[in-house]
C-alpha cells in the first residue's frame, strides 16, 4: 500500500498528497481488510464446485446424501464467506471513523490558530467540517479493498476458466478489461462533476448562515421574497450539480452492468451449446461435462463482480478527491499562526510593558514593516494610518496572535513566544472589528474566564444596558456569531462590556468606532475612557480623530513609498 501511494503523483497534484496522508493511518486496516475480503472471494469458486457437483450427481443417479454433503458444504462455506466479510468491513471502518476524527481534528486545531479574520468563513468551514469529510468514508472502506480484489480474484477465476475451457476463458478474458478502460474515461467527468457539487454544497452553507445572522434585518427590510429566491436559486444549482453526478454514476453502472451481461450471456451460450452437442470445441480433452458446465456459468458472474465494484468505487475515489482537493486548497492558504498553544494559562508575572522593535509580518508576498514601539503601564496609545497601513497587524503582534517574520516583541520584560503567549493573553482583552459572539447565553459570553463577576457594572460602563434589557430572555438570550438581532454598534457595546467584564491589564482595540453614529461613538469613547481612568493600558487602532485625541499619544503609520 506504500509503495502504491508512492506513485501517486503527489507532487503534481497536491489533492492527492492530501489523500495519501488522509489514508495512511488507515492503511494496515485495508491491507487486513483487503486479505480478508480476497479470502471470502475465493470461497466462491468451492460453493460453485458443490453446486455443480451436486447437479451433476443428479443427472448421473448419486445418493441422496451427495445433495445433502454438497448443501452442508455450501452452507459452510457461506458461513465462513459472511464471517470473513463482516470481520473486514468491521476493520474498514473503525480505521475510517479513526481517520476520519483525527482529519477532523487536526482540521478544526488548524484553523483556530489562524488569525483572526483569515482562513475560511465559520459556514464554510462547517460544511467542510459536517458534511465534507463524511464523504471520505465510502472511499477509506471501499476503494483500496475494491481495488486489492480486483486484482486478484479476477486471476484466479480467469485461470479457473482457463482450466477448464480455453473458449470460456478467452470470452472472460476480452470482456474483462472492458470495464477499467470505461472506468477511467468516466473517472474524469466523475471527479469534474464531484467537485462541483462540493463547491455548491459550500455556497449554500454561507448563503444560510449569511441570511440567518441577518434574519431581523430581513423581516425589517421586508426582504424575505428576496431571500426566498435565494435560497431557491441557490438550491436548485446544488440540485443541478448533484443530478449531473448521479447521472453519471448512473450511465456508467449501466454500461458496466451491460458488459458484465453481455460477458456472461456469452459464456452461457458456450455452455448451452456445447451441453447439447452443436459446438464441439474450447476444450482441453473430450466434450463439456455438465458439471464443469455449471461451474462456469456460476463462476462467470463472479469474475466480473470485483471490477463492477472497483467500477462502483471509482465514484467514491472521485467524491474523495474533490474533498482531498479542498482540504489541501485550504492547507495552501496562508496559515498566519497565533503564537502558543490557546489554552487557558495563568497570567503572566512581572510590571505590565510591551515594545515592539524593528518588527515585520508576512501577509503573503508583502512583509508588512511595524514601528518600534514601547508602551508602559497605564498609558494609552492610539494607533492612526491609512487603510492597509498594518494598524491591525501591529495590535496583531501584541496579542501573540501574528507571528513576526522579522524583529522582536517584548512582554511583561519577557521575549512574546510560543512559551509566554498564552500566559501574555490572561492579562489581555481584545475588542476587534467584527463582533464575535459563541453559541451561549449572553452573560457567558461577557464572562468567557467564568470569573463569576456580576457584568452589570461593565454593561453600564460600556452603555449597553439598554441593549441586554431589549434582548428576549436578558442575559439569557443567544446572540447569533455576528450578534444576529441587534446592530453593530449594539453588538460593539457589548464586546466592550466583555473587554470590561473581563477586568485586562491591557486592552487592544481595533477601530472600535468604525462605521458607529457620532452618539454611539461618543458612548464607545467614554467607555475606553473609563477604563483608562481605572488604569488599564489602552492600545487602540483607529481612524477617529476624537478616539485619538481622548489617548494619552499617538503612533502614526504612514504607507510605504
Amino acid at each position: 500500500m506504500a509503495r502504491e501511494t508512492a506513485r501517486d503523483p503527489a507532487s503534481r497534484d497536491p489533492g492527492a498528497a492530501t489523500l495519501a496522508r488522509i489514508e495512511a493511518p488507515a492503511a494496515r486496516a485495508q491491507r487486513r481488510a483487503g486479505v480478508l475480503a480476497v479470502l471470502s472471494g475465493l470461497g466462491w469458486p468451492v460453493q460453485a464446485a458443490l453446486i455443480a457437483w451436486a447437479i451433476s450427481g443428479w443427472l448421473h443417479g448419486a445418493p441422496l446424501t451427495q445433495t445433502f454433503l454438497a448443501a452442508a458444504g455450501f452452507a459452510l462455506a457461506g458461513a465462513v464467506r459472511a464471517a470473513l466479510d463482516h470481520a473486514a468491513g468491521a476493520t474498514l471502518f473503525r480505521a475510517a471513523d479513526a481517520a476520519l476524527a483525527a482529519e477532523r481534528e487536526t482540521l478544526i486545531a488548524r484553523e483556530s490558530l489562524r488569525m483572526p479574520g483569515s482562513g475560511p468563513a465559520s459556514a464554510a468551514l462547517g460544511a467542510l467540517t459536517a458534511q465534507k469529510l463524511p464523504l471520505l468514508v465510502p472511499y477509506l472502506t471501499r476503494y483500496r479493498p475494491a481495488r486489492f480484489r480486483s486484482t486478484v480474484l479476477p486471476l484466479v477465476f480467469l485461470g479457473l476458466s482457463f482450466s477448464i475451457s480455453w473458449a470460456a476463458g478467452l470470452i472472460l478474458l476480452v470482456a474483462g478489461p472492458l470495464i477499467p478502460v470505461f472506468m477511467a474515461l468516466v473517472g474524469m467527468a466523475a471527479r469534474d462533476a464531484s467537485e462541483r457539487q462540493m463547491v455548491e454544497i459550500g455556497d449554500m452553507n454561507s448563503l444560510l448562515i449569511d441570511r440567518l445572522s441577518a434574519l431581523v434585518d430581513i423581516r425589517l427590510l421586508d426582504a424575505t421574497e428576496r431571500t426566498a429566491a435565494d435560497f431557491t436559486t441557490r438550491a436548485e444549482g446544488l440540485r443541478t450539480r448533484t443530478m449531473a453526478v448521479l447521472r453519471i454514476a448512473f450511465l456508467s453502472s449501466t454500461v458496466l452492468e451491460l458488459f458484465s451481461a453481455l460477458g456472461v450471456a456469452m459464456i452461457a451460450v458456450y455452455v448451452g451449446f456445447s451441453l447439447l452437442g452443436t459446438i464441439d470445441f474450447g476444450t482441453w480433452g473430450g466434450p463439456l461435462a455438465l458439471g464443469p458446465g455449471v461451474f462456469l456459468l456460476l463462476l462467470s458472474p463472479e469474475y466480473f463482480q470485483p471490477l463492477r465494484d472497483l467500477a462502483a468505487a471509482w465514484h467514491d475515489r472521485a467524491a474523495a478527491q474533490a474533498v482531498a482537493g479542498e482540504l489541501a486548497a485550504l492547507e495552501a492558504e496562508e496559515a498566519a499562526p497565533v503564537l502558543g498553544r490557546g489554552a487557558p494559562a495563568k497570567p503572566l508575572p512581572g510590571p505590565l510593558s510591551l515594545s515592539l522593535h524593528r518588527v515585520a509580518v508576512q501577509r503573503g508576498p508583502r512583509l508588512v514593516r511595524l514601528p518600534d514601539l514601547g508602551v508602559a503601564a497605564g498609558e494609552a496609545v492610539a494607533v492612526t494610518g491609512p487603510s492597509g497601513v498594518g494598524k491591525s497587524t501591529l495590535l496583531a503582534v501584541a496579542a501573540g496572535l501574528a507571528r513576526p517574520a522579522e524583529g522582536s516583541v517584548s512582554v511583561a520584560g519577557q521575549p512574546l513566544s510560543d512559551d509566554t503567549a498564552d500566559a501574555w493573553r490572561a492579562r489581555l482583552a481584545w475588542v476587534g472589528q467584527s463582533p464575535h459572539f459563541l453559541d451561549a447565553p449572553l452573560a457567558a459570553n461577557l464572562d468567557l474566564r467564568q470569573t463569576g463577576a456580576d457584568p452589570a457594572a461593565a454593561i453600564r460602563a460600556a452603555g449597553a444596558s439598554h441593549v441586554v434589557a431589549a434582548l428576549p430572555g436578558g442575559l439569557s438570550a443567544r446572540l447569533g456569531e455576528t450578534g444576529g438581532g441587534i446592530s453593530g454598534g449594539e453588538a460593539r457595546r457589548l464586546i466592550l462590556a466583555r473587554a470590561l467584564v473581563a477586568a485586562p491589564d491591557l486592552l487592544l482595540a481595533d477601530e472600535p468606532t468604525a462605521d458607529l453614529d457620532a452618539e454611539t461613538a461618543a458612548a464607545v469613547i467614554a467607555a475606553l475612557t473609563e477604563l483608562k481612568d481605572r488604569g488599564t493600558t489602552l492600545v487602540v487602532a483607529t481612524h477617529d480623530p476624537r478616539l485619538a485625541a481622548a489617548m494619552d499619544r499617538t503612533v502614526p503609520m504612514e504607507a510605504p513609498a
